[in-house]
C-alpha cells in the first residue's frame, strides 16, 4: 500500500467539488507542476493531457507542451493500475486525477514529487508520437556549485549548524540557473538525455550509480571523478551537477561502473526517490571506455639522511588475525608505498575479531599484519605498539574494539623510552631533566576520559628519535563517524553532517595537546594524521587543527582536485589528512632554496578508489605517503645524501 502525506485540500472540499458539479479543472502539465517545489494544484482534481513518455509497473509519465518560464516542469508521473497498464509510449493521452504532492511517511527529509493520482479516466486520443528529450549541456545546463539558497553559512551545504530550515515548509520559487536541487526539481518528470555520461564512482548495492555529462562540472580530477574541495574564501563545491541513475524501466541491467568509467549516452525520466534525483533510463547505458587499472606505486622513496622520513597512512577497514584483505593490505605497504618508515593505522581489531567476547588486546591482528609485511616486501620488519582500549568503549562493530596503532621500522627510528599508557590515562607534555620534552606516557592517548571520545576511537600520541637521536611528534586519530548524516538532496537544509559536532570537539581535544606540547617546544617537528572522517572543506569542524598546524597537500602544492582518499555517492573525498607543524612546513621553503628537495612531499596511492569493482578493494581507504624532515639536515655530506632526483612530471605529487 502506497503511503501518502497530502497537502492543500480536505476531504470535504473534493466532495463538495463534485456535489456542486463542477468537476475536474482542465489545466496544464505546467500548471500543474507551477515554479516553486510543490504544485499549486495539490490536492485538486484535474484533467490534464500529454504524451507518455516511459512507463513501469506502478505508473507511467507524460510529457506536454512547455511554457515560457523554464523552471515550470512539463513532465509529470501518473500513479496507478490504470496509469501502468492501458496507455503506451507514445500515446496522447487526456487523463483526470488527484494532483498530490508524495513521499512515504517514514522518509520525512525525503523531498515531494508531484504527481497525479486517485486517477479515474484515461483517454488516449493518438497514438506513435514522438517525444525529443531535452538535452542536458545543450538545453539546459545544470548548475555545478550549490545545491539550495537555504544553505546558509560559509561552508554552504557543509556549513554548522546543520538542519535550520526543511526545504519544504519553504518551498520557495525555484532558481534553477542558480542551485541544483531547483535545477531538478525545474524536470521533475521530463525526458532527458545525457550526453557523454561519465561515471564518478562504483554502483550502490541497488544498481544505481552516480554521472555527469559533457557539461562544465567543479573539482574534476585526473582520473575522472569530482572531487569535494574549497579555497580560501570560497563555498565547497556540492556537485549538484552529477545525477543519479536508478534501474532501467526496460528491465536491462545497468553496468558495473567505477570512477572515470565512460558511458553511451543516457535518456530517461526525471524523478525524486530515496533522497536524491534520479533519472531512471529508458534502458541501460553500455561501457565505451574504461581507465587503466594498474595503480602506480609511489615516487616517495626513501632518504639515507636520518632527518628525512616517510610517513604512511592507511585505514585498514575493521582487521582481525584471520581477515582475508591482510595480505592485499601488506602489498600496498610494501610495493605500493615501499615500506614507510612508520605507519599509521586505524582500524585494528582484537584478536578476535567481531566476536563479542572481552578479549581487548589486538598483538595478533598486528603481528599478523607485520608478518605479511615482511612476507611482501622480502624481509623488511617493522615493530608495533598500540594502547588497549576499555571493551566496547571506542566504537565500531561491537566486539571488534578497533583502535590505532603505529608500525615502524627500527632501523630507521624508535619511540622514546618511557612508560606506555592504558585505557584510561591521559598523556601529557612534560620537560624532562636535559630540558627537552616527553610525553608522560609513551606512547599514551589524549585525554581519553573527555566526553569527546565517547564511543570513539582515542588519538595515540607518541614521541619518537630518528637514528641521529633528533626528536619528533605524531598523533594518531580516527574520529567519528559520518552516521547520522541525511541525504545531500534532502528536505533538512543545510544536511545534517551526522556527528560533525563531536568531530569538532575532538579535532579541538587534539589540538588542544599539540599546542600545549608545542608551548613547551616552539619549534617541535609534529605530525598528526589518520582518518578525521571529515573534509576541510567543512572548515568550521577542522579548524581548530588547521588553524594550528599545516595541511600536507597545501605545503606540498597538490592540487585541490587531486586531493582525495575515499569516494562516496558522487564525491571523491579527502577524509584521511595529514597535518605538520610550523617547524616541518618550514623546511620545505628553506630546502627549495637550497636547491634540495621539497621538504614535504605526499602522494595519495589510489589503490582502492581507483579499483575496478567495490569487491576488489582491500579498503574503502586509499593510502597515503608524505616524505618530510623532522630535523635540519647538516651542511655538506649530509645535505648532499638528502638531495633526491627531480621528478619531471608536472605534479609530481600525485600517483596518476
Amino acid at each position: 500500500m502506497k503511503s501518502l502525506i497530502t497537502q492543500g485540500v480536505s476531504c470535504l472540499a473534493i466532495l463538495s467539488e463534485y456535489l456542486w458539479g463542477r468537476g475536474p479543472k482542465q489545466v496544464t502539465v505546467t500548471d500543474i507542476q507551477g515554479i516553486g517545489f510543490q504544485s499549486p494544484l495539490a490536492g485538486q482534481f484535474v484533467q490534464v493531457s500529454g504524451v507518455v513518455t516511459a512507463k513501469d509497473r506502478y505508473g507511467a509519465w507524460i510529457q506536454g507542451e512547455p511554457s515560457d518560464d523554464p523552471r515550470a516542469s512539463h513532465g509529470l508521473r501518473l500513479y496507478g493500475s490504470l496509469a501502468s497498464k492501458q496507455p503506451n509510449v507514445g500515446d496522447f493521452v487526456s487523463v483526470t486525477g488527484r494532483v498530490t504532492e508524495y513521499r512515504a511517511d517514514r522518509n520525512l527529509n525525503d523531498l515531494f514529487l508531484t504527481e497525479l493520482d486517485q486517477i479515474s479516466a484515461l483517454a488516449t486520443h493518438s497514438t506513435g508520437s514522438v517525444v525529443e528529450p531535452l538535452v542536458l549541456g545543450v538545453d539546459r545546463i545544470p548548475p555545478h556549485n550549490q545545491l539550495s539558497s537555504l544553505d546558509v553559512g560559509t561552508d554552504g551545504w557543509l556549513s554548522l549548524p546543520s538542519n535550520i530550515t526543511l526545504l519544504e515548509s519553504v518551498n520557495s520559487t525555484l532558481r534553477a540557473d542558480v542551485f541544483g536541487l531547483d535545477f531538478w526539481e525545474s524536470l521533475e518528470g521530463q525526458l532527458v538525455t545525457v550526453p557523454s555520461p561519465i561515471a564518478a564512482n562504483f554502483p550502490d548495492r541497488f544498481g544505481s550509480f552516480w554521472v555527469y555529462g559533457d557539461w562544465p562540472v567543479a573539482g574534476k580530477n585526473s582520473r575522472g571523478g569530482l572531487t569535494i574541495h574549497s579555497d580560501d574564501d570560497g563555498v565547497p563545491p556540492a556537485h549538484p551537477e552529477a545525477i543519479l541513475v536508478g534501474r532501467a524501466l526496460d528491465g536491462s541491467r545497468n553496468p558495473k561502473t567505477s570512477m572515470g568509467v565512460k558511458l553511451t549516452n543516457i535518456t530517461g525520466v526525471v524523478t525524486y526517490q530515496f533522497g536524491n534525483y534520479y533519472i531512471l533510463p529508458l534502458t541501460a547505458p553500455d561501457i565505451v571506455d574504461i581507465p587503466d587499472f594498474n595503480v602506480q606505486p609511489s615516487t616517495l622513496n626513501s632518504s639515507a639522511h636520518s632527518c628525512q622520513l616517510r610517513i604512511g597512512d592507511y585505514n585498514v577497514e575493521n582487521m582481525s588475525p584471520r581477515s582475508r584483505h591482510i595480505p592485499h593490505i601488506a602489498e600496498h605497504i610494501a610495493d605500493y608505498l615501499h615500506t614507510p618508515d612508520i605507519v599509521f593505522v586505524q582500524e585494528i581489531q582484537d584478536d578476535s575479531g567481531p566476536r563479542n567476547n572481552g578479549i581487548v588486546s589486538a598483538n595478533k591482528t598486528l603481528r599478523a599484519l607485520t608478518d605479511a609485511i615482511k612476507k611482501a616486501s622480502g624481509g623488511v620488519h617493522y615493530d608495533f605498539v598500540n594502547v588497549e582500549p576499555e571493551d566496547n568503549k571506542d566504537g565500531g562493530a561491537p566486539g571488534g574494539n578497533i583502535r590505532v596503532a603505529y608500525l615502524w621500522r627500527p632501523e630507521r627510528v624508535s619511540l622514546l623510552p618511557g612508560t606506555i599508557g592504558n585505557a584510561t590515562l591521559s598523556t601529557q607534555p612534560v620537560i624532562d631533566d636535559n630540558g627537552n620534552v616527553d610525553l608522560s606516557y609513551n606512547p599514551g592517548r589524549i585525554d581519553p576520559l573527555h566526553s569527546a571520545w565517547e564511543e570513539a576511537r582515542k588519538p595515540l600520541a607518541a614521541a619518537w628519535q630518528t637514528a641521529s637521536g633528533d626528536r619528533f611528534y605524531t598523533v594518531n586519530v580516527h574520529f567519528s563517524s559520518k552516521r547520522g548524516s541525511s541525504s545531500a538532496q534532502g528536505n533538512a537544509r543545510p544536511p545534517v553532517n551526522g556527528h560533525a559536532e563531536r568531530r569538532q570537539s575532538q579535532a579541538n581535544v587534539t589540538a588542544t595537546f599539540v599546542r600545549s606540547l608545542l608551548d613547551l617546544a616552539p619549534n617541535a617537528s609534529v605530525i598528526v594524521a589518520g582518518d578525521m572522517n571529515e573534509y576541510l572543506a567543512a572548515r568550521a569542524v577542522l579548524l581548530p587543527l588547521a588553524s594550528l598546524l599545516h595541511d600536507a597537500n597545501a605545503v606540498a602544492g597538490v592540487p585541490p582536485a587531486e586531493r582525495y582518499t575515499y569516494a562516496y555517492d558522487q564525491h571523491a573525498q579527502e577524509i584521511d589528512h595529514v597535518f605538520v607543524s610550523d617547524a616541518i612546513a618550514a623546511r620545505r621553503a628553506v630546502q627549495r632554496e637550497n636547491g634540495v628537495g621539497s621538504g614535504v612531499e605526499i602522494e595519495h596511492v589510489h589503490v582502492n578508489t581507483w579499483a575496478e569493482s567495490m569487491g576488489a578493494r582491500a579498503s574503502d581507504h586509499d593510502p597515503t605517503v608524505v616524505r618530510l624532515s623532522v630535523c635540519d639536515p647538516e651542511d655538506g655530506a649530509d645535505q648532499e645524501a638528502l638531495r633526491i632526483h627531480e621528478v619531471t612530471e608536472t605534479y609530481a605529487q600525485i600517483i596518476l
